[in-house]
């Protein structure tokens, strides 16, 4: 017993003489269990140490007397009552076992250490780890909150969200990142490591994350304001169980329509009724592929922002307009805005019942002063959803809704928001979640009351949790130029890997100066081009900006439309692939534009490389962002790109089938018709026919490419195209499994079963060889055809 007085005193003067010298954070000074939690006592606050699954860890830490008493607005999973784990008391340490992990929690310093169960460590606090200190910001006195870990020379670091004008870097090892949603900047506090770990920061303040941090041996995140630490472990190891976990976590995104994978046609902005008709027009006379059109915003001028009405001169039968968008077998998509000019009922009803905030602003079309209704009050939200309803979205039939300036922000609005008087508490803890919440109103609103139609929403910023919205994060307004679109690349791939599986570019970018570029100039058309390649490679494909740039236009020569015109109808004859990887991200939270570090996160070569990315398990995707063919040295540039093929596997050139092994850089040919693609030995890719719109011919014939060299897999989803009967069992499933040695392919039963589903498939089996197999076009003569009726089958090549 005096042995163990001694040993207590010897401890309690160790942390005191640590904290008094300011090396270590509040130390342990006891420790009570529940069936799914570790309480930690300190000699400064507490700590707690959640169990939401095994390999699911969320710690939260105050300096205050108690928690916050607040529900997570990102997390939506309430977890199990009670987890299996073990709590150990070490003398200098609590060890913390669960059926994945290993935990350890330093009593002098709090610091955790995450270890898998042979004991090798995944990453751990630094001694300094969690802190709280006092701040004034804006007037408003809070706490800035921080969490620091260590980070060895060899991790490397991705997501964080979309942020489309910083640098061509996609990996944060070394370098910080602007947390704070506001225009043009994104946020997504979703961080995947090399080291085969994610994190979530549950804070919603401005915040900033700093890779830099001692030589670049450590990073923090840091939040301006908040009353708490709250952090979210993941322990994959591989990438895709990372977000497999986060989406657990956070909420599944649901299918969209098989419509939403095709091609959108948008412009801003059309005036008219009639214009809106004449690109359909354009479109079908051509025979050029493509699903949906877009009305831009404005359609409301002259009447205030807000009143959700179209002007009845432009747009003298809107529902009429829609319908004849319906027969001609496209979808619409119309922009309504959270903002409201006074003097309209729409706003006098939000106001009546305290659903605006004290947020406005100067509108830079109007140059009048509206406001942010408050998307944080459920109320609110029900009653904007409502307006938006009854007066364009279900009454005119409308498929799709892009959801602009969501931030709120117009570049001078940061202070106002963090003021702001929310109803779930002060605008400065609320920051970055604005998004989130009016999404969550809007999708709610819509599987309400229009049932039978799959929600679709294109939104300017996201944040974490918002997949579960059925949301597309959009990279904002990015001009027209290649610098700009250089940029978008590593964006797109870092908002995928912070767990957004569907993001989109405006092809082409938004603006040139704020004006329309002179589309019809040669550097303008190379711009595009090189654009629209990629977004045919995006998870969604989507034409936007100021300008006429339709696929018919007169602005395009010959040439320029074949290309475009070929890379379209790629697209759609990869449907059956692209729509088979969207139930994938549905039923297994799998993710489309993944960074290369999904499939080769132990090759670090790849760890570095901003510009390539897998699209899907078969595709290596190489954009090329630099402008080669156009403006005054354009011939002195070398017209090639480098591509790296990962190691340990072969790869088969798209275009002309040569096969090059992995592990080597390429200097690649790039002429104006090719963007360097590349397919995985092994892979499985089903190619259905060109079609001008996605469901216009049934998917019973399928072009079904084999590349051999490797054994694969790929799974192949179907269900009725767009109502949410998927939910309820409504889809069906079959495996394709390649074996490379025995030359066999089998087809597993089909599992699963939906109204309308077909009875038999057609496949023209392509074994890939040369030229034989390859390009955009059928395939003259197949290797061997079977007839599949959902019957187990196996077919020798």
């Amino acid at each position: 017993m005096l042995k163990y007085i001694l040993s207590v005193r010897i401890f309690a003067i160790a942390i005191l003489s640590l904290c008094c010298s300011g090396l270590a954070n509040a130390g342990i000074i006891s420790f009570t269990t529940t069936p799914k939690s570790v309480l930690f006592k300190l000699n400064k606050g507490l700590m707690q140490i959640n169990i939401c699954r095994a390999d699911i860890i969320e710690v939260k830490y105050t300096i205050l007397d108690a928690f916050q008493d607040k529900e997570s607005l990102v997390v939506s999973n309430k977890w199990p009552q009670s987890v299996p784990y073990s709590a150990i008391d070490g003398k200098t340490e609590v060890i913390i076992t669960t059926g994945k992990l290993k935990i350890t929690v330093n009593k002098a310093t709090n610091a955790i250490t995450y270890a898998d169960l042979k004991g090798r460590v995944i990453t751990a606090e630094d001694s300094a780890n969690k802190s709280m200190t006092p701040a004034t910001i804006a007037g408003i006195d809070t706490y800035n909150c921080t969490t620091q870990f260590t980070s060895p020379a060899d991790e490397a670091l991705y997501g964080l969200g979309c942020h489309p004008l910083d640098s061509l870097s996609i990996n944060y090892k070394g370098r910080d990142q602007d947390l704070a949603i506001r225009y043009l900047t994104g946020a997504i506090p979703v961080l995947l490591s090399t080291k085969g770990y994610g994190l979530m920061w549950d804070n919603y303040s401005a915040s900033n994350f700093y890779g830099a941090v001692d030589g670049d041996t450590k990073f923090k995140y840091v939040s301006e304001s908040g009353k708490q630490v709250d952090y979210y472990f993941f322990y994959g190891p591989d990438f895709d169980q990372i977000i497999n976990l986060y989406r657990t976590a956070t909420g599944t995104a649901p299918m969209f329509g098989k419509w939403a994978f095709g091609l959108f046609q948008s412009q801003d902005r059309y005036l008219s009724e009639k214009e809106v008709l004449s690109v359909k027009d354009n479109y079908r006379d051509n025979h050029i592929p493509v699903d949906v059109i877009v009305q831009d915003w404005y359609y409301w001028d002259p009447l205030p922002i807000g009143s959700h009405v179209m002007q009845p001169q432009r747009y003298p039968h809107p529902k009429q307009m829609v319908d004849e968008l319906h027969k001609a077998n496209l979808h619409a998509m119309i922009s309504i805005w959270p903002v409201f000019g006074k003097g309209t009922p729409n706003y006098d009803a939000l106001k009546k019942i305290g659903g605006l905030t004290s947020i406005t602003w100067d509108n830079v079309v109007t140059h009048t002063f509206d406001t942010y209704y408050d998307a944080h009050n459920p109320a609110a939200r029900e009653l904007y959803w409502d307006q938006a309803r009854d007066s364009l979205i279900k009454r005119d039939g409308w498929d799709a809704w892009w959801i602009d300036q969501c931030e709120p922000d117009n570049g001078s609005l940061l202070d106002e928001r963090r003021k702001a008087d929310f109803y779930t508490g002060k605008g400065i803890d609320y920051f970055n979640t604005y998004s989130l919440e009016h999404t969550t109103g809007v999708y709610k609103g819509w599987r309400r009351d229009i049932p039978g139609k799959r929600a679709f929403f294109l939104v300017r910023q996201s944040f974490a949790g918002e997949q579960r919205n059925a949301s597309v994060l959009w990279s904002s307004d990015i001009e027209c130029t290649f610098a700009d679109f250089k940029n978008q690349v590593p964006q797109g791939i870092n908002a995928c890997a912070s767990g957004i599986p569907y993001w989109t570019s405006d092809i082409g970018g938004y603006h040139y100066h704020w004006t329309a570029p002179d589309w019809s100039k040669p550097e303008f058309r190379e711009l595009f081009t090189r654009w629209f390649q990629f977004g045919a490679f995006s998870p969604i494909f989507r034409i936007h900006g100021k300008g006429e740039r339709a696929l018919f236009s007169n602005n395009w020569d010959d040439k320029t439309k074949d290309i475009l015109l070929n890379f379209d109808k790629l697209r759609y004859r990869l449907l059956p692939y692209i729509y088979s990887l969207a139930g994938r991200v549905t039923t297994e939270n799998y993710t489309i534009m993944r960074a290369l570090t999904f499939d080769f996160r132990n090759d670090p070569n790849v760890y570095n490389i901003p510009d390539q990315y897998m699209f899907g398990p078969a595709f290596l995707v190489n954009p090329v962002t630099e402008q080669l063919y156009t403006g005054t040295d354009a011939d002195k540039k070398v017209k090639t790109r480098e591509v790296y093929l990962p190691a340990k596997t072969k790869w088969y050139n798209f275009w002309t089938g040569e096969v090059k092994n992995g592990g080597q850089k390429l200097a690649v040919d790039v002429p104006m018709d090719i963007m360097p693609l590349y397919v995985r030995a092994g892979s499985i890719v089903p190619m259905g026919p060109i079609m001008e719109y996605a469901t216009e011919i049934p998917a019973d014939l399928i072009e079904l490419r084999i590349y051999p060299g490797a054994d694969g897999e790929f799974t192949y989803y179907e269900d009725e195209n767009d109502n949410y009967n998927y939910e309820k069992g409504m889809r069906a499933t079959f495996t394709l499994n390649w074996d490379n040695s025995k030359k066999q392919l089998t087809i597993s039963d089909t599992h699963g079963s939906f109204t309308g589903m077909l009875k038999k498939y057609t496949f023209n089996i392509v074994m890939v060889d040369g030229m034989h197999g390859s390009d955009t076009g059928n395939t003259i003569k197949a290797d061997k055809t079977v007839i599949y009726t959902g019957k187990k089958m196996t077919v020798k090549m």
